[in-house]
């Protein structure tokens, strides 16, 4: 008996299996759900997606994925993540061990000869498996000469797996599935994983001795153990001491558990590797995300897809970003973002939604309430607050008033603003687009800019303001305002005539 315990073994290296046969035909109907099984997400990456990247870790000279439930669906997303992947459609024979049948026919008649070496058998729903265990799978059943070699782990609460049944000397006689299983049998902690590495020839043989007299009348593979063994080939098991690689997921509550483990697992490597996590418990980081060393997290921060963060930013609290790159030394707080890019320096946040397309030079920043879209702002510009940028570019050092928007879409087509470097806005300014302001220009408070703006200008456009003596009075008569409007003094100055400058406080920087 071998153990393992997910460390890479130090003897001679293991030849390259001649094939992986990922399973991934069932319907999963525990999970309930029009998605199938294997396509729902753990950590970002659907359970497939985690399959394959285990199966190639092994460098197979073939991979193949048996399909049947949702054919056309999950063949469209496993060619989309390896497109060299040879898909093997199950027939109507149920049954693990038809399943590895069609498959290893399949790759015959591909390759036009008999596949000889090592196939490895694996299934699509094991997300936490890892590369390593199959290369240390592969490696002990070369080193040994075995027949069959089966991953197995020992569970408190083995109900519902088939349990591995073994020799006084160790190996493994044959595996009992759990419905088929006596009351003693049902006793053993140690289970099969269902992932295997088998000799081709051996598991070509014995696939046309199983049938399908058991109590779900399938083909099982885990027969093909007993067969081996009955015809003179030496079963092995490598016992995992990490369970958590081969649980599967059959419904929502399995899901969740292993996408907190898989969290966990994320959380403590990126810590160990130089990233600052304040809470754990509340921070999520799928498996795609990539961090700089000296990051740090705050609490509920939430990083998911291709999202990247350099060297001494902070991120959280209470952000969730997607497919966002974040430049070295920014600060993104309480941000809601996906597809943008966050220059060095810069800040953004709080309470701001960034939209595909934003990026966000060096020192500038995206500040509080703001919403931004398809827009590219320059180094050191600030959008600091209440205003909404699309479809627009802002150049460098351009500070963008409070509660500016660029009106982009005019009902049936959407249109860009351009709006230079220097540019001061003043509040409450709207551009609506197309319309370009030049650099070094300014608006006026409340202006609405409908036409190009030359570099320098200043850009006004306001009525002149009236006051209507007695209006309260008049219209709003026993009125709290009516009463504070008439015990107010009389000598009240009136304003001043208007310069038509706008004012350091209309600016709003």
């Amino acid at each position: 008996m071998s153990n393992h315990d997910g460390s890479i073994a130090a003897a001679r290296p293991a030849e390259a299996p001649a094939a992986v046969i990922v399973l991934a035909a069932g319907a999963g109907t525990r999970m309930k759900s029009r998605t199938p099984k294997i396509l729902h997400p753990v950590g970002g990456t659907s359970m497939i997606g985690h399959a394959l990247r285990a199966a190639r870790g092994v460098e197979p000279r073939e991979l193949a994925v048996v399909v049947r439930h949702e054919r056309d669906r999950v063949a469209e997303h496993v060619t989309g993540l390896d497109a060299t992947a040879v898909l093997i459609d199950q027939d109507d024979v149920p049954g693990t061990g038809r399943a590895v049948q069609v498959a290893l026919d399949g790759l015959d008649a591909l390759s036009g000869n008999p596949l000889s070496g090592t196939v490895v058998v694996t299934y699509g729903d094991v997300p936490l498996l890892t590369p390593e265990t199959l290369r240390e799978l592969v490696a002990v059943h070369q080193r040994e000469g075995n027949a069959v070699s089966v991953l197995t782990a020992l569970l408190d609460d083995p109900t519902g797996y088939g349990r591995i049944q073994r020799h006084e000397d160790g190996t493994v006689v044959a595996i009992v599935e759990h419905k088929d299983a006596s009351p003693e049998q049902r006793t053993i902690r140690e289970v099969n994983s269902g992932i295997y590495a088998f000799d081709a020839d051996v598991l070509r043989s014995a696939l046309t001795r199983v049938d399908t007299a058991n109590a779900q009348g399938e083909m099982y593979l885990t027969d093909v153990l007993a067969i081996a063994r009955a015809a003179g080939g030496r079963v092995a098991a490598v016992v995992l001491a990490d369970r958590w690689q081969v649980e599967g997921a059959n419904d929502r509550v399995q899901l969740a558990a292993l996408g907190a483990e898989l969290n966990r697992r994320l959380i403590e490597k990126w810590m160990l590797a130089g990233v600052t996590v304040v809470d754990p418990a509340t921070t999520w980081i799928d498996s795609t995300v990539v961090l700089d060393e000296d990051v740090t997290l705050l609490p509920g921060t939430h990083l998911h897809g291709g999202t990247s963060v350099a060297r001494d930013a902070v991120v959280g609290p209470g952000t969730t970003l997607t497919d966002v790159v974040i430049g070295e030394g920014a600060h993104v707080v309480r941000t809601h973002g996906s597809g943008a890019r966050i220059g060095a320096g810069a800040s953004v946040g709080p309470f701001t939604y960034l939209r595909p397309g934003t990026v966000l030079g060096a020192e500038g920043k995206i500040g509080a309430f703001y919403e931004t879209k398809n827009v590219t702002i320059g180094r050191g510009s600030k959008l600091s607050h209440l205003g909404y940028a699309g479809d627009a570019e802002i150049g460098e050092y351009t500070n963008i008033g409070c509660g500016n928007i660029t009106a982009n879409y005019d009902g049936v087509h959407k249109h860009r603003t351009v709006i230079g470097s220097h540019v001061r806005t003043s509040s409450n300014t709207v551009f609506v687009a197309p319309v370009s302001v030049g650099d070094g220009a300014y608006t006026g408070a409340g202006a609405v800019v409908r036409k190009d703006v030359p570099a320098g200008n200043l850009a006004l456009s306001f009525a002149p303001q009236r006051n209507i003596d007695g209006w309260v009075a008049q219209k709003r008569p026993d009125t709290a305002s009516a009463a504070a409007a008439a015990a107010a003094p009389s000598d009240t100055p009136s304003d001043p005539p208007s310069s038509g400058n706008p004012t350091e406080e209309s600016t709003h920087a």
